[in-house]
């Protein structure tokens, strides 16, 4: 389901400022809450106030609340059980959101009464938010009913066409059978009116939140079902479009920061953003500020001028790029926006409309997207090549894959206006993927060269095309098999094959050392004459061997030599291409210091233990673990010394858990731990205890005895947080109020 106000309510909770020092009086009537600017509900006032509970969603955590025609979002507390009619004495906190809402700390049920009367509304008036929060009657013809699952309960999405525009119903109902007749009805729907939004806050759509199927007052009918309608031929279907559009033209103004002829512009004014759809395809100056007039629209879940007309004047504003990081795009806060992010470049691609440069960050891949003009000439105007590995800062325009910005991660690239857009701040490290190709491409050469040539010219002899142009094949997909994601195993097979093929059908097979049998060995091979070859490596003993089995009439050829010298060479290629690949993936994911996973490796361990326990109902706890006066150890010892030590506490922590649990060094002389209780609480203390315990001897290292101590901090999974990044904060910051004890401990002594 699309989420309204209600999610992004509490994505705004989770970014609020700290309460301040000296507490207010309690605001007492929502009246003086609603009037209430959002910079002063910031400051987290506190609230006590009666109201009437007029819908609530308890899985959702949806709660709209009324009183003297005032209402207002209520962020409901944990376990909260409420129905629409209740009187309650809401105590809590304001906090700003599209208007102020109150985070509640506790919610008392007074009594039970009546739900206040609703005000009949119209589209216009809901897209100014005139009746926001409020319990609203509408009138429209239902365009669709589809069924929604959220948190296993099942709801219903009604698509209603008013006099203004398209209006979303989720109807706390599940069972189409009751709600697929409404489909054409004419109705009265009663709920309470909301907003669906993007990341920066900006309406894209009106929501209407209603608690039972009474609320949707038939007033007429579809004439027939649509089921019952006759069947229109699929080229014919436009004759049956028909719109009225009654949106107004409006002008907005701002700096122009991106500009693609015949396709769309971006304006920028202070810290607002909005595309603008043109066909024109006049020059306009990136820089310069401009007046743009169109009409408002949605498309593709975005805010969007349409059918623009742009006139730039001549005075210079340019929009200078607003450094962000990975997270802030990924909230999709910062649509359209100019900002600045720097990454790595993993790979660079020239296409005919675009030039892409694809960056890492933060573990999370983006693209960096320069359009060609219309009509450029690429050799004229190269690509910029960078080399592969680099850093880069690199700016332009945030646009994002996803509408939805309360899906997590919003996947999101940017738009270059020119190759100035991408600067290098530090070359490449020799150890990088161009430079891993480039030694698997040559080693791929020197395996091959040398037989590929004669292999080439004895199949002009012996072989027909046919025949050759299918081992090339086979050739050329064991190699991408080699390159790409294949199982090891299935390349051996193909490659076993390819030999077959070469060999006239010959059955192949080959014997790796570790036992392992890929290929066609037949069962009886004592009426074969059996050839084989030994599968080198370039270092070390062999890797195994190839066999081919034929008829013991057939004489001996150099056909067979070359074929079993090339299969043999791919194997080898197959094989410790694989392994590097493998030592590769390791370097990535632990920590070289120690040999534990780290902080990349953790992260994914959490988000997949939360998918399994949120499924499971199994309790997790992560554990933060900060070692005291280890700088001391560093400027005392030196360095060396120090990195002994951390090795010996990563061995000795390593060893209080159990299989299933992993440690992690997130970096310096900080670790964590995730472990599955089955207990809570008593097997959390358990193993803090062991952990705690495994420094009470010290550590012997380079002959000097450290006496090793840490701070530890701890969440549970879903008690203190329900994303990694909620229990990672609360680990660290118990954590950090055992090491401010005990510094507070050690100054009163």
């Amino acid at each position: 389901m699309k989420k309204s106000i209600t999610a992004l309510a509490a994505l705004v909770l989770a970014f609020l400022p700290a309460a301040w020092a000296a507490e207010p009086a309690p605001i007492t009537t929502l009246r003086a809450i609603h009037s209430l600017t959002n910079a002063q509900a910031s400051h987290k006032l506190p609230v006590s106030f009666e109201a009437t509970v007029t819908y609530f969603r308890g899985y959702e955590s949806t709660l709209f609340v009324q009183d003297d025609g005032v209402a207002m979002y209520v962020v409901p507390p944990a376990g909260a059980k409420l129905v629409a009619g209740d009187r309650v004495l809401i105590q809590g906190t304001t906090a700003d959101s599209f208007h102020p809402i109150v985070a509640s700390q506790s919610i008392t049920v007074l009594r039970h009464g009546n739900v206040p009367k609703a005000v009949a509304t119209t589209f216009d008036e809901l897209s100014h938010a005139k009746h926001d929060c409020e319990v609203v009657t509408l009138h429209g013809v239902i365009r669709s009913a589809v069924l929604l699952d959220h948190a296993n309960v099942l709801s219903t999405s009604l698509e209603v066409v008013t006099d203004g525009g398209i209006v979303s119903a989720y109807l706390d109902n599940g069972n189409l059978n009751t709600t697929k007749d409404l489909l054409d009805a004419e109705v009265e729907i009663t709920g309470v009116a909301g907003g669906e939004f993007d990341g920066k806050m900006e309406v894209r759509g009106i929501v209407l939140h209603v608690s039972t199927l009474d609320s949707v007052k038939v007033i007429k009918r579809a004439v027939a079902s649509p089921w019952s309608l006759p069947s229109t031929p699929m080229d014919e279907i436009f004759s049956s479009y028909h719109v009225t559009d009654q949106t107004k033209r409006v002008k907005v103004e701002g700096t122009v920061t991106y500009y693609q002829a015949g396709a769309f512009a971006v304006l920028q004014n202070g810290d607002k953003s909005l595309r603008v759809m043109t066909l024109e395809e006049k020059p306009l100056h990136v820089g310069n500020h401009a007046e743009a007039t169109g009409f408002p629209t949605v498309e593709d879940g975005f805010l969007t001028l349409d059918g623009g007309q742009i006139e730039e004047s001549q005075d210079r504003a340019p929009a200078i790029p607003r450094p962000v990081t990975r997270a802030q795009l990924s909230l999709s806060r910062n649509l359209y926006d100019l900002v600045s992010i720097e990454g790595r470049v993993v790979s660079e691609v020239r296409e005919n409309s675009q030039d892409e440069y694809v960056l890492q960050t933060d573990g999370y891949i983006f693209s960096a997207i320069y359009h060609h003009g219309y009509g450029e000439d690429l050799q004229t105007h190269p690509m910029k090549l960078i080399p592969l590995g680099s850093v880069v800062r690199v700016s332009g325009v945030c646009i994002l894959e996803s509408s939805d910005p309360f899906a997590g991660d919003v996947p999101f690239n940017l738009l270059m206006r020119t190759f100035d857009d991408i600067v290098v701040i530090q070359e490449p490290s020799l150890l990088n993927v161009r430079n891993l190709t480039i030694l698997v491409g040559v080693l791929l050469v020197l395996m091959t060269l040398g037989g590929v040539r004669g292999w080439t010219l004895e199949r002009k002899v012996r072989r027909h095309v046919a025949a050759s142009a299918e081992v090339e094949r086979q050739r050329s997909h064991i190699l991408e098999g080699i390159n790409g994601a294949q199982p090891l195993g299935e390349i051996i097979d193909d490659i076993a094959g390819m030999v077959s093929s070469m060999l006239h059908g010959a059955p192949c097979w080959c014997l790796i050392g570790d036992g392992a049998v890929h290929g066609d060995c037949p069962p009886e091979t004592n009426q074969l004459r059996i050839v084989q070859k030994e599968i080198v490596a370039r270092s070390g003993p062999a890797l195994g061997t190839l066999f081919a089995g034929l008829d013991t009439w057939i004489k001996p050829t150099p056909e067979e030599t070359l074929a079993l010298h090339n299969g043999a060479r791919l194997v080898t290629l197959a094989i410790e291409t694989r392994r590097l690949y493998s030592d590769l993936r390791r370097r990535s994911e632990f920590d070289l210091l120690t040999e534990i996973p780290n902080r990349f490796a953790l992260e994914k361990f959490i988000d997949a233990k939360i998918v399994e326990a949120g499924a499971s109902g199994m309790t997790l706890g992560l554990i933060y673990i900060d070692l005291d006066k280890f700088k001391p150890i560093n400027d005392t010892y030196g360095h060396h010394v120090g990195d002994l030590y951390l090795q010996e506490v990563a061995l000795r922590m390593n060893r209080q858990l159990l299989g299933g649990d992993m440690l992690a060094r997130l970096g310096g002389d900080e670790f964590a731990a995730l472990v599955m209780l089955q207990h809570c609480h008593p097997d959390l203390d358990r193993i803090i205890a062991r952990l705690e315990a495994c420094f009470n001897e010290p550590f012997v290292v380079a002959g000097i005895k450290i006496h090793g101590a840490a701070s530890i901090g701890v969440a549970l999974f879903p008690e203190n947080g329900e994303t990694r990044e909620e229990l990672l904060k609360v680990a660290d910051g118990a954590m950090y109020a055992v090491k401010n004890l005990r510094h507070q401990g050690k100054d009163r002594q």
